[in-house]
């Protein structure tokens, strides 16, 4: 099972980031059901013992409810383009929550990518993408607004690839409370 940890997105987010899902040759748009804030990639859990204490770790975080402010636009891949996103304003509890996440997974013996966290939604994937299009759509973000959206719970979901787009469907639950 490929596993990750992951805020979801309320539809007042998702609708406005669909109606700007257009434009840039070789974009693959990711559907609403894909859209998600990933918390931590956890990678392939293939011993069923280990995801359920997974659930469990993640179950013992207690966090509270984030206020969340999309940001900038963003690519990733440099000279050749892999993905289009938007990003987030910069969130302390954010990212005490992935942190918190990633230590749960530390704590199993999961090895966690070393890379630094940037919380964005993937809005497509890019194959042949130039970057004067790419940069053409992040122009075109600049102007994007959203409003600030509360997130009160994060999921572990369960990605299923093979398919374009790949399907994530949640596993667990948990709530944010503060308790």
């Amino acid at each position: 099972m490929r596993l990750f940890a992951a805020l979801p997105i309320p539809d007042e987010i998702a609708q406005p980031l669909l109606g700007i899902q257009h434009g840039v040759p070789g974009a693959r748009w990711r559907p609403r059901e894909n859209f998600h804030i990933t918390l931590c990639f956890f990678g392939e859990i293939v011993d069923p013992v280990m995801a359920r204490e997974l659930d469990e770790e993640l179950a013992r975080i207690t966090a509270p409810p984030l206020c969340l402010t999309l940001g900038a636009a963003g690519i990733f891949g440099g000279r050749e383009p892999r993905a289009l996103w938007i990003g987030f304003k910069p969130n302390p509890a954010l990212e005490s929550l992935a942190t918190a996440c990633k230590h749960a997974a530390q704590r199993l013996g999961i090895k966690i990518e070393r890379k630094t966290y940037i919380p964005h939604i993937t809005l497509a994937y890019c194959r042949g993408t130039l970057n004067v299009d790419a940069a053409r759509f992040m122009e075109q973000m600049n102007g994007f607004a959203a409003p600030d959206f509360e997130a009160d719970s994060f999921a572990l979901y369960r990605s299923h690839l093979g398919t374009d787009p790949a399907s994530y469907v949640p596993q667990a639950k948990y709530m944010l409370d503060g308790s």
